[in-house]
Parts: structure tokens; C-alpha cells; sequence
């Protein structure tokens, strides 16, 4: 019906042709596939250069942002000090230490944030300001005075446990409350500290230690969790600019421990200040002194806020020091206050500490 052939050999001649073209074309078909192949390895090496590429503009970019950083922080550091003026030193005390140490402890100033927190009734719990903080500060120089003409010392510890600023650990509700950026606030804080010091060794030699790492005062790029960059910290800063402020100052010395802690031998009691963000803390000297392999009697520390004294065995305790901030929003979340202030204690060498002064500021 359709004239057409569907016989055995009208298939087998048309095959016999498909045959004899592709083997004359075998070769040809087989270098398109390794042309092919050839091509997608191209590619695959193209892709690995273009990441290495993005990788290596990742960390020039990384490495640009760290050193602006720094420059930024170190333009800050040099403006400050040209236009603040010159430090004007006391007469160098030549007096000679009694049988009795002392060590002045305090911590968690958080300087540059500023709030006021009220009770049910409108009173106001705790307010703060670096206004604030100053005149607790020069309110706790007057009671150490006073101290140190009645305990006779020639000399003193002033230890700085850390949290000197508040920096940005709570980023979304601390930068409502605070005045100044990190870098001004570290300025300013050392500024003012190196004034205070220079007031202090009017009255007696002072040996300065201050805690380098604590968890208000690292420098924490956003997004990253706490000890991300353990060694950026604006304590580094801060105690940088007080030796250079202080550095004709015969009367105050500036002690750097390797460790980032403060540490002294007083009247032969092995003494470390920390800032507090430590596992069991009430028990730490057992731990520090395994850590350094050397025996610690005393271990001071701030963060927790509040003053609290654990003996830990004969001549051995852990002291918690109240803070100069005083009660603040976190705090009053986990329904917590406390006193502002600081401690003084006095160490002799047969009991170790033997007193022990609350500084309590308003």
C-alpha cells in the first residue's frame, strides 16, 4: 500500500553504511573525547587558580584591615600624647619599708559606659558615668592615704585586675550606653589612671601591676566569640600609656608579668591577681600553682563583682574583689547587686595577710 521495501537487506545495506562511516570517523569521535577531557581538566585547573586567587585576596584584605588597625590605634595613642600635657612628678620618697606589705586591689572599672539603674519606687540603685568613676576613684586615693599613714608604709601594690573598659562584650545593649569608642576610652582611661598614680606616690613608692587579658577589655571583631584573639587587648595599650606618662616618675614602677597576670612575693607569700574568668575559681590556687609550677598562696581577682574570701589552706586564700562599676543591667537580670569599692590588704611575714581594708566608694 506504501511501495515501500521493509525487506531483510534494505536494513542490512543501510547498517553496512552506518558501519563503514563510523569506523572511517572511529578516530575522530575518540579526540573529541579527549579533546573533551583535555578541556574540563582546563577548567578544573582555571577554578583552583581563581580560588587560590580569592583566598590570597581574603588575607591581603585581612592583613590590610589588621594594620589599620594598629596604625589607627597607634596615630590615637601619638595624638594623645602630644597634646596632653606634661605630667608634673613628685619629689622621689627615699623611705624605707616596715616589716608590713600592702596591695591595693581593684578591677572592673568599665570605664566609658555610662546608665542609671532605679528601684520600684524611682530611687536610683547605682549610676555610673566616667564622671563617676572618677570621683570613686579619688574618693578610695583619700581612704588609702589614710591607711598609709596609719599602717607606716613606704610603699605599695596597686594591682588593676582588668574589665578597665567596657568595650563591646554585649555589642547590641552596650553601645546605647556608652560614650566612647574603645581606642578613646582606653585613652582616656590611662589618662586618668596615670594622674591618679602620680597623686598616690606623693604619699608612698608604688609598684603598679595591671591584669592584661580580660573579657570587657579584648578587642572582639564582630561576629567572633571571646578569646578569638586572646593577645588583642586595649590592656596592652592602656599600661603602655601609663609607663610613658609615668616614665620620669622615680616613685611608681611599672611591673609587667610574662604571663599577662599580676604577681608579686610579699613579705615571702607568692601572690597572683588575675581578672577571675577561671574554672573554679575558689579553688584556683591549687591549679595556678601546678600551671607555673610554683606554690601560690593567694590568688586576687575581680569579675564576679562582689567580695568574697575562700581559705584554702594554712596561709592560703582566694579573694574576690568588688568592682568600681557597682551594679549594672546584667546584673540586676540575674537579680544580683553588690557594694562599689576595692580592697587593701596588709601582709606581714609570718601570718601572711594579716588585715584587710574594704574601700567602699558610692
Amino acid at each position: 500500500m506504501l511501495n515501500a521495501d521493509f525487506g531483510e537487506s534494505t536494513y542490512r545495506k543501510k547498517f553496512q553504511c552506518f558501519e563503514k562511516m563510523f569506523n572511517a570517523n572511529q578516530k575522530t569521535f575518540a579526540d573529541t573525547e579527549n579533546t573533551l577531557n583535555e578541556i574540563q581538566d582546563q577548567i578544573r585547573e582555571l577554578k583552583k587558580e581563581r580560588y587560590k586567587l580569592q583566598t590570597e585576596k581574603l588575607e591581603n584584605n585581612r592583613w590590610l584591615r589588621e594594620n589599620a588597625r594598629d596604625e589607627l590605634i597607634t596615630e590615637k595613642i601619638v595624638n594623645a600624647i602630644s597634646d596632653i600635657d606634661p605630667i608634673i612628678v613628685p619629689d622621689y620618697l627615699s623611705g624605707v619599708n616596715n616589716s608590713k606589705s600592702a596591695i591595693l586591689a581593684f578591677t572592673d572599672c568599665h570605664f566609658g559606659i555610662e546608665f542609671c539603674i532605679k528601684d520600684l519606687f524611682g530611687n536610683v540603685i547605682n549610676e555610673y558615668s566616667p564622671e563617676i568613676f572618677e570621683r570613686r576613684m579619688w574618693s578610695m586615693l583619700e581612704k588609702v592615704v589614710d591607711i598609709i599613714a596609719k599602717e607606716d608604709l613606704a610603699e605599695i601594690n596597686v594591682w588593676e585586675l582588668g574589665d578597665s573598659i567596657s568595650g563591646l562584650l554585649r555589642l547590641n545593649s552596650q553601645l546605647m550606653h556608652l560614650r566612647y569608642g574603645v581606642i578613646d576610652s582606653a585613652i582616656k582611661y590611662a589618662e586618668f589612671l596615670a594622674n591618679w598614680l602620680n597623686d598616690l606616690s606623693q604619699y608612698v613608692k608604688v609598684n603598679f601591676q595591671m591584669v592584661k587579658d580580660s573579657n570587657h577589655s579584648q578587642l572582639r571583631l564582630l561576629g567572633q566569640p571571646k578569646n578569638s584573639f586572646p593577645d588583642e587587648n586595649m590592656a596592652k595599650v592602656i599600661i603602655a600609656f601609663i609607663r610613658e606618662r609615668l616614665k620620669y616618675n622615680r616613685n611608681v614602677n611599672i611591673i609587667e608579668n610574662e604571663t599577662g597576670f599580676c604577681f608579686s612575693d610579699v613579705e615571702g607569700y607568692n601572690v597572683l591577681g588575675c581578672h577571675g574568668e577561671v574554672k573554679d575559681l575558689q579553688n584556683c590556687t591549687s591549679s595556678f600553682s601546678r600551671a607555673y609550677n610554683t606554690n601560690i598562696d593567694y590568688v586576687l581577682a575581680g569579675h564576679v563583682h562582689h567580695q568574697t574570701s575562700k581559705e584554702n589552706a594554712k596561709h592560703s586564700e582566694v579573694l574576690t574583689i568588688r568592682s568600681m562599676v557597682g551594679t549594672d543591667d546584667y546584673a540586676m537580670s540575674l537579680g544580683k547587686t553588690s557594694d562599689t569599692g576595692a580592697s587593701l590588704f596588709i601582709f606581714d611575714d609570718e601570718f601572711g595577710k594579716i588585715a584587710n581594708y574594704d574601700l567602699k566608694v558610692k
